[in-house]
């Protein structure tokens, strides 16, 4: 499992669109698998999660997006998992980890 969280600011419809074209963008086999939204008032969250498959681990990653606030500052939550090899522990995360620099620099110019 990896994890990135960041405050981001701006419009929320904007940073979910741009967060989403750089996952699908960022690999030939990402997939959208399914999401949910909330607003109330204006607090609205995002829920969002992603497939795609990793070279190096050899297997299908998941990655788990969260954006959540109002008034143009929210909270990004994204979370991999699946990427690892093992039975009992965890080892060869790198897919999971390159599934998280698919947003990294979309979200870092927010």
């Amino acid at each position: 499992m990896a994890k990135y969280e960041k405050k981001v600011y701006g419009n929320f419809e904007e940073i979910l669109t741009k967060i989403h074209n750089a996952v699908m963008e960022g690999s030939a086999s990402a997939s959208y698998e399914d999401g949910s939204d909330f607003a109330q008032g204006d607090f609205q969250c995002a829920v969002r999660v992603y497939e795609r498959y990793s070279w190096t681990g050899g297997n299908r990653v998941s990655l788990s997006l969260t954006l959540a606030g109002s008034r143009g500052e929210y909270f990004l939550s994204a979370i991999t998992s699946g990427g690892s090899q093992g039975v009992f522990f965890k080892f060869n995360t790198m897919g999971e980890e390159a599934f998280l620099e698919t947003i990294s620099d979309v979200v870092g110019s927010l």
